[in-house]
């Protein structure tokens, strides 16, 4: 993901978490938060130590981050993201862990319509 499409620092977090609207299901916990003035969407992953060991958080996140790539020209623009990946996204493969994205952005609403 390019940079310019990642939130960094901590109170960008902050901001989605305590305004933000979030969806979770048992493997990811979404937050998002609308911002007019981002040209696309921006997106943020946390994992925390309880998951694992940094291998394995890092591995979730380029995981993660890879997922969203693929599906980018889908999201809707304008939002703010932020995955929380929980530990039953640990065994998942790959596909799975992206059926599992794909829902979550679909039941908060913010996949792009087919057509449009």
């Amino acid at each position: 993901m390019q940079k310019k499409l990642r939130l960094r620092n901590r109170a960008e977090f902050t901001r989605v978490y305590r305004h933000g609207k979030s969806f979770a299901n048992r493997q990811l916990v979404l937050y998002w938060f609308h911002k007019r003035d981002v040209e696309r969407f921006r997106m943020g992953v946390s994992v925390s130590k309880k998951v694992g060991n940094a291998v394995v958080r890092n591995r979730m996140r380029r995981l993660m981050k890879e997922i969203v790539r693929h599906h980018a020209d889908e999201i809707v623009d304008h939002v703010d993201l932020v995955f929380i990946v929980r530990k039953g996204a640990l065994d998942l493969e790959y596909k799975e862990l992206e059926k599992s994205v794909l829902h979550v952005l679909r039941k908060s609403s913010l996949l792009k319509r087919k057509g449009r």
